[in-house]
């Protein structure tokens, strides 16, 4: 039996211009690979959305995109502060970002509901001072 598709990316945590790449990449590929187009805008949404996250909260991190024939599974890595209160973190327009950060546009709060909504199983595992590891399924 065949494995998975596998594509891994390293988010980086300085340019805000590359942040969304990832998401970019898996968009096109999963349009190749034949995979619904509204498969493709949950995924793409999820992805840009970490990866966003990893850029403002974590100084970057890496993305690992597993395309299985049933689902498109995402593991979100980073080494950054960690989430204190995920619960609190997952409420619509909560947000930490730094002014500097909503100045620019992003750090709305809308980062991880939105991730949330678009995928059907999300898992949140942080450890302040080590770092999150999220990871996201959306069947096909």
């Amino acid at each position: 039996m065949e494995g998975p598709v596998k594509f891994v990316y390293e988010v980086d945590g300085e340019n805000f211009t590359s942040a969304g790449e990832a998401s970019i990449s898996i968009k096109k590929n999963l349009r190749l690979l034949g995979y619904n187009p509204n498969i493709i805008r949950r995924v793409a949404i999820a992805m840009y959305e970490g990866e966003i996250n990893m850029v403002i909260h974590a100084g970057g991190g890496r993305a690992t995109v597993y395309i299985y024939p049933d689902r498109v599974e995402m593991i979100l890595e980073d080494n950054g502060p960690g989430i204190a209160d995920i619960e609190l973190a997952m409420s619509e327009g909560y947000s930490t970002a730094p002014d500097k950060i909503r100045n620019l546009g992003f750090g709305a709060g809308m980062g991880l509901p939105n991730m949330k909504k678009n995928t059907d199983e999300m898992k949140i595992e942080s450890v302040l001072g080590k770092g999150t590891t999220i990871t996201m399924i959306v069947k096909t």
